[in-house]
């Protein structure tokens, strides 16, 4: 579906199911450089199993007009506009990497509206390679290319897909080529205020974290954990940063087991 916000067409995924507001609601964010996407299977079993899902694209990704936000601030905030333009007084949020910063930046700001908050291969800050950085300013693709190699574990390199019928790195190359890298990556680097915002946190909380991540390493999100107040559950998979596409049946397992407990 499609929503105005800020006068800029934005794109936003509801899981196959028409979005009703009257049911418990589930925002899914993307990482910095992709989109919806990132979220196919999850959103679509919460959709089809009495939630309300809103997975939309950051402004100036993919399907969302407008320029890109180039703070995690202002995308919390942009958040929170969309999330009143659409009616949700509360719900659970799940960002993976830039949208773990995201959804800690917005449960800290508003935490009376949030009921659960789910962090994926995310961690308080998100340091980016200087390399990564400079070159996804000069040299898009070759940035792109360094992110998969890095963002996936070493099965994906050689072809394996838990997706049948479906290349991710090869999905994720297109969808990445498109959409505003650097500046995404730029907020990231530019965002320091992680721990502060997890302590305002007061939701339960979980973490879902890759044993093989080269992007957001692992000691990382650990520590996160023990800054949230109500940290409920912490996962190690044995996979790479890239979890919701990488291993998209197990991140739903975990999310199955804590949002629906919490009813």
């Amino acid at each position: 579906m499609y929503l105005s916000v800020n006068g800029d067409k934005t794109y936003i995924a509801t899981g196959g199911k028409v979005f009703d507001k009257s049911l418990p609601t589930v925002v899914f964010l993307h990482g910095s450089g992709l989109d919806h996407r990132s979220w196919a299977l999850q959103t679509r079993w919460f959709a089809f199993h009495g939630y309300s899902v809103i997975a939309p694209d950051f402004p100036g990704h993919s399907l969302s007009e407008g320029e890109a936000l180039n703070s995690i601030e202002a995308m919390a905030d942009w958040l929170w506009q969309l999330l009143d333009e659409m009616g949700v007084e509360k719900c659970s949020l799940v960002g993976h990497s830039q949208g773990g910063l995201v959804v800690l930046e917005a449960a800290a700001n508003k935490p009376d509206r949030v009921r659960s908050v789910s962090l994926v291969g995310c961690a308080a800050v998100i340091g980016v390679n200087d390399y990564l950085l400079t070159t996804s300013q000069t040299d898009r693709p070759s940035a792109v290319d360094a992110m998969l190699m890095w963002g996936f574990g070493e099965a994906y390199q050689f072809g394996r897909s838990n997706i049948p019928g479906q290349a991710p790195i090869g999905i994720g190359y297109q969808i990445m080529c498109d959409n505003p890298l650097f500046q995404d990556l730029s907020a990231c680097q530019s965002y320091i205020t992680g721990d502060q915002a997890a302590a305002k946190i007061t939701a339960p909380a979980q973490l879902i974290l890759a044993k093989k991540d080269k992007m957001t390493p692992l000691k990382f999100g650990l520590a996160l954990a023990e800054s949230l107040p109500n940290t409920v559950s912490t996962a190690v998979l044995e996979v790479g940063h890239m979890i919701p596409m990488e291993a998209p049946e197990k991140c739903l397992t975990e999310l199955q087991k804590f949002i629906t407990g919490l009813e």
